[in-house]
């Protein structure tokens, strides 16, 4: 844990929180913290800054803290995102929330499973969990939105031009004749397959919306792989 995730409920004063649960219980053992040691902290949503630990218990330790500082700047990237399976999910949710991702549209396609959309893993309480995980790893504090799109023709055609305005719009699709390009570092909105990829008909229907198709190389990844090498490769 690089950052103590603090919400407005952990506060018992203007400058005091305790901290206890799973953040105390990861703390504690993997952490190995103890009175007096000064730890990152950072409020949901708000500033970040550090805390002092000033009482140790059993079950909780008591903090005073000092938040100052803003949280690291948001990638300029909009993913689109095909609903993968939902252990993938759970991983693709805190990787992309860790690198900066505030923006998260999770869609139907012709190859994801209808199966997928029941799973407990889509409800807010659910995402969020994954979401805090990666904010705790990256030393951020602000959660990303995540939409839920089960149309995809519908939503593609009605609302994604509007949401992808004055970005560049890239598809990920392995069989594509272009290498996709490298350290761009501009605002993006980049459209993710499942497992397989788009099939033809989605990718026709996504460059009618102005986006151009791209892939990563000649070697098939697992999405969650795909994904995290497609940020690291468009933002290197």
């Amino acid at each position: 844990m690089n950052l103590v995730l603090l919400e407005n409920k952990d506060f018992i004063g203007n400058e005091r929180v305790v901290i206890q649960g799973r953040r105390f219980k990861h703390l504690i053992s993997v952490n190995k913290v103890k009175k007096s040691d000064r730890l990152v902290c950072g409020l949901l949503n708000d500033k970040i800054g550090t805390g002092l630990i000033t009482n140790l218990w059993k079950d909780s330790f008591e903090m005073e803290v000092h938040l100052t500082d803003d949280p690291p700047e948001p990638l300029p990237l909009i993913l689109v995102l095909a609903l993968p399976r939902p252990k993938m999910l759970k991983r693709i949710i805190e990787s992309v929330t860790s690198l900066g991702v505030k923006k998260i549209y999770l869609i139907n396609s012709w190859r994801v499973e209808k199966s997928f959309w029941q799973t407990p893993l889509l409800k807010e309480d659910q995402l969020r969990k994954y979401m805090i995980l990666g904010l705790e790893q990256s030393r951020d504090t602000v959660l990303p939105r995540i939409y839920q799109k089960r149309f995809f023709t519908q939503f593609v055609k009605e609302e994604l031009s509007q949401i992808s305005k004055n970005t560049l719009c890239i598809t990920a699709h392995p069989k594509s004749l272009k290498i996709c390009p490298s350290g761009v570092n501009k605002k993006i909105t980049l459209a993710i397959g499942p497992e397989g990829g788009f099939i033809d008909i989605e990718v026709a229907t996504l460059k009618k919306q102005g986006f151009f198709s791209c892939h990563i190389g000649q070697r098939i990844l697992k999405v969650e792989t795909a994904v995290t090498c497609l940020i690291s490769r468009l933002y290197s």
